[in-house]
């Protein structure tokens, strides 16, 4: 892997919480300046495209409180330990009450390059049934909701799907005709 010929002097953690790793690192760059780099650790997390017999998806009218509204989302959660499908079967579940007999990984990106090693997968569940058990964490304001894969595409194309994961998710797993 190339390092781009940055060297890390120094680094500390600023602010650690559940959700959140500050980082601040001394770096000597290729041409000998000295910067100071600050930065998001994070852990990962998985985007779910669920996707019903009938081609709708399960999606979710979520509230964010950093952006103070609702917003429409695919499932989706931290990697806690586990691989992307195991996080997605965790997260559907305990989202959404659904769990699937299908997984497949589509692929990943990185979130926000510039300050974070923020990296999310992106997963196809199929064979859903509404069987599984709610798990919600206190902050979670869920509404789920179910639509076909055809609307959401144009949700995501009109900016309609604000959530970047999710409109890219919807839009990848659209092209790759998964409904």
């Amino acid at each position: 892997m190339n390092d781009g010929g940055w060297i890390t002097r120094a680094s500390r953690t600023l602010f650690q919480s559940r959700w959140l790793h500050l980082r601040q690192d001394e770096i000597r760059l290729p041409g000998g300046e000295d910067i100071t780099y600050t930065w998001v650790d994070h852990g990962g997390y998985v985007v779910v495209v669920p996707i019903l017999d009938d081609g709708r998806v399960v999606m979710e009218r979520v509230y964010r409180h950093t952006v103070k509204r609702t917003l429409l989302e695919c499932p989706s959660g931290g990697l806690d330990g586990e691989d992307a499908i195991a996080a997605g079967r965790r997260e559907l579940e305990e989202e959404t009450g659904y769990t699937a007999r299908e997984w497949r990984h589509l692929a990943a990106f990185y979130g926000s390059i510039g300050n974070s090693n923020e990296r999310f997968d992106v997963v196809v569940a199929r064979g859903l049934r509404e069987e599984g058990q709610l798990r919600r964490e206190v902050t979670e304001q869920i509404e789920v909701v179910c639509v076909p894969l055809a609307e959401l595409r144009a949700a995501a194309l009109s900016g309609e799907i604000e959530d970047g994961p999710s409109a890219l998710a919807i839009l990848l797993a659209a092209e790759r005709g998964e409904a």
